[in-house]
């Protein structure tokens, strides 16, 4: 049976939603996170309207002394969220008008469509700051693990098959890369937030006489000289979801690199790599084989990438085909960016915690790094210095290993008249190229593996992660 007229928006209608109707749209069961910043941006629209003499400054310090009491019992768990009033924004303004006269007025020249646009971008500009902040503890978490383990070499891989040797910190600085890249997609989407929406209306502004630059800069909507930013179109400032998108989409990334990490280091972990010995803190046993040690944080930070990417997806799929400019299908917009922020959080965390607690096994990484196919690419070096072509040189280095195949040995185990057969400028220093010193120091271009870029990039990293 349907309610009485709804005390929001009722005057239109001569009886409120069905009980069924509350149940389906309320959205106050997740968005009262938005509280803190619905609250700011309360204050600073009735800040505004009182500088703009719509309010008096009397009732504007009522309503802050009213949503300020909110702020504090909600904090404190002791604020009454009540479904009949649909939504965070509804349920404070209608506690604040029981207590505040004056908060009659506070909807003056303000939409929930700009409200709920300015709590976001206010909660994107937090959740950034944050994620940020985790993932950089997870990046100095590996630093510290690369500092550990500074002269220990491994085999690097291609097709998860070995390639060429390189130092395991060369590694650790390529998920540093990654890491930092999902920084600056955080540091983007925050950026793309930091502009006020507040005075966009539902969709068209307002007649009242407004100040929409000081709602922002009381909002800290600001650029770097402190001048305020404000959006520039109404009708997209209440329709755009790019945030929401750009955010999800960082999120998403984000856990393709932490997928990307976790597979390696369950590879590491495993008894046919045991290059490292992951924490027991992080990972479970079995109910049935005694011995097992299965890496859980790394496959659930693997299969949370998947729930990610799926977020991402469902907030281009809710706003791929909507016109221009609200739509109640947006309310759907923040449970997926609330849950995608959550588990970015928690992985960021996770990640950290796991890479804290990890040991290497240098003798495992020594053995596997010794095998002198690592270096057939270096062989074909050598031939190239010697003035074969590369085509040439990586066709008798392929026969060069066939060779040592049918002979069941070691490359570096070939006498020399064997590979001068394959080509004559194979002379008697060719066994030198398998001395893995000579091999990492002679790779000291930007950016490879070799012993002094490797000095170089801790000390980038040293400051970029201080």
């Amino acid at each position: 049976m349907a309610k009485s007229s709804h005390a929001t928006w009722g005057g239109r209608f001569s009886a409120g939603p069905a009980e069924l109707m509350l149940q389906f749209s309320e959205s106050v069961s997740f968005d009262r996170r938005l509280a803190p910043f619905d609250i700011a941006g309360s204050k600073a629209h009735s800040a505004m309207l009182a500088h703009v003499g719509l309010i008096t400054a009397k009732e504007r310090d009522a309503i802050h002394a009213g949503l300020d009491a909110i702020l504090a019992e909600i904090s404190a768990g002791k604020f009454s969220w009540e479904t009949k009033f649909e939504d965070v924004h509804m349920n404070i303004e209608q506690a604040l008008t029981k207590r505040v006269p004056a908060a009659a007025k506070l909807h003056t020249a303000r939409s929930r469509n700009d409200q709920v646009a300015t709590d976001m971008r206010l909660w994107f500009k937090f959740s950034c700051s944050v994620l940020a902040e985790k993932i950089l503890c997870a990046q100095r978490a590996l630093l510290v693990t690369a500092q550990a383990n500074r002269a220990v070499l491994i085999p690097g891989y291609t097709h998860l098959q070995r390639a060429q040797p390189v130092f395991l910190s060369h590694h650790l600085f390529a998920w540093l890369e990654m890491l930092e890249r999902d920084r600056a997609r955080l540091a983007d989407v925050a950026a793309h937030a930091n502009w006020c929406p507040l005075g966009s209306g539902a969709i068209a502004g307002t007649t009242l006489p407004i100040d929409r630059e000081f709602s922002a800069k009381a909002l800290g909507f600001v650029d770097a000289k402190g001048r305020p930013q404000v959006t520039q179109n109404s009708m997209d400032t209440v329709a755009d979801r790019d945030l929401f998108i750009e955010f999800a989409a960082a999120c998403a990334t984000f856990g393709v690199h932490l997928s990307r990490i976790a597979e390696d280091l369950i590879l590491w972990s495993s008894a046919e790599f045991k290059f490292v010995e992951l924490p027991d803190a992080f990972c479970t046993g079995s109910s049935l084989m005694p011995q097992k040690k299965n890496p859980d944080s790394c496959e659930l930070l693997r299969g949370k990438s998947a729930r990610l990417q799926g977020n991402l997806h469902t907030l281009l799929t809710l706003t791929k085909g909507l016109p221009l400019t609200y739509n109640r299908d947006l309310q759907e917009d923040k449970p997926p960016v609330f849950d995608s922020f959550d588990q970015s959080a928690l992985c960021a965390d996770v990640l950290a915690g796991t890479l804290a607690g990890m040991t290497t096994h240098p003798d495992r990484c020594a053995a596997a790094v010794n095998d002198p196919a690592l270096l057939a690419t270096d062989l074909a070096d050598y031939l190239v210095l010697k003035g074969v072509a590369f085509r040439d040189a990586h066709h008798a280095v392929g026969a060069v290993v066939r060779l040592a195949e049918q002979n069941k040995v070691l490359l570096n185990q070939l006498a020399l008249e064997d590979v001068k057969k394959i080509s004559a400028a194979f002379g008697a220093d060719w066994v030198e190229v398998f001395d893995l010193k000579r091999a990492l120091a002679n790779r000291e271009g930007t950016g490879m593996p070799g012993p002094k870029q490797i000095a170089k990039q801790f000390a980038r990293w040293a400051k970029l992660l201080k």
